[in-house]
């Protein structure tokens, strides 16, 4: 039987690195999971296997992509109601709020490519007001009391808020990842039912911490 990561590598299915998969092949044969590698935008792999040591350098030299990866992989891997879209063929509206950390990253990231039918549009404002109705919102602000005031806006509405500043899922938000020495992912369940948004399962067996009913549980 295949573990949740081996199910959730074969599903990103994105175009690869080719020195990362050159590098690949010179692993030893025997390893389950050779083979595998999709490139930056398969993050879940980079969860799997934090010590993996290819993926690891490539995650400290390039934590922009992984980070475009990771917005785009939790199209696959988290659940909205259908009132989050104005019609079955809506696009997904992938929100910038505050400074642009990515910048060209993002629409290579997402060009050409759709999830359960839909494309991606990308949107980039400095408040929330400027900013159209979006699936994904990563809060790019550095100040924590701008971050918390965008959470209390966005709250219970269903939005994926998502960012990479240490404090916040204490302030409100859903998912914090980083990408610095490893990388990972940290979700607040009680904020993503608030929001009527669902993880799932196999995000959550990859995820570092996960709050759940007020309580920090650590997964890895």
């Amino acid at each position: 039987m295949k573990s949740a990561c081996e199910i959730m590598m074969n599903n990103a299915g994105a175009t690869g690195s080719a020195r990362l998969r050159g590098e690949m092949r010179l692993l030893p044969r025997r390893l389950p999971w050779a083979g595998c590698w999709a490139g930056f935008v398969g993050l879940l792999f980079l969860l799997c296997l934090p010590c993996f040591a290819a993926g690891q350098e490539f995650a400290k030299a390039n934590p922009s992509n992984v980070e475009a990866a990771f917005l785009r992989n939790f199209a696959r891997y988290v659940t909205w109601p259908a009132h989050a879209f104005a019609d079955e063929s809506s696009p997904w509206g992938i929100c910038i709020l505050g400074r642009d950390p990515f910048g060209e990253v993002l629409e290579k990231t997402f060009a050409g490519r759709t999830e359960q039918g839909r494309t991606f549009e990308i949107f980039r404002a400095d408040t929330l007001a400027e900013l159209p109705p979006c699936q994904i919102v990563f809060v790019a602000y550095q100040d924590a009391a701008r971050r918390r005031a965008a959470l209390t806006g966005l709250k219970n509405r269903p939005v994926l808020t998502v960012a990479n500043a240490s404090g916040f899922l204490r302030e409100g938000g859903i998912i914090r990842f980083q990408v610095s020495d490893r990388v990972e992912m940290d979700v607040n369940l009680d904020q993503a039912r608030s929001a009527s948004l669902k993880i799932q399962t196999k995000m959550l067996e990859v995820a570092h911490e996960v709050v759940e009913n007020g309580v920090v549980r650590r997964r890895r």
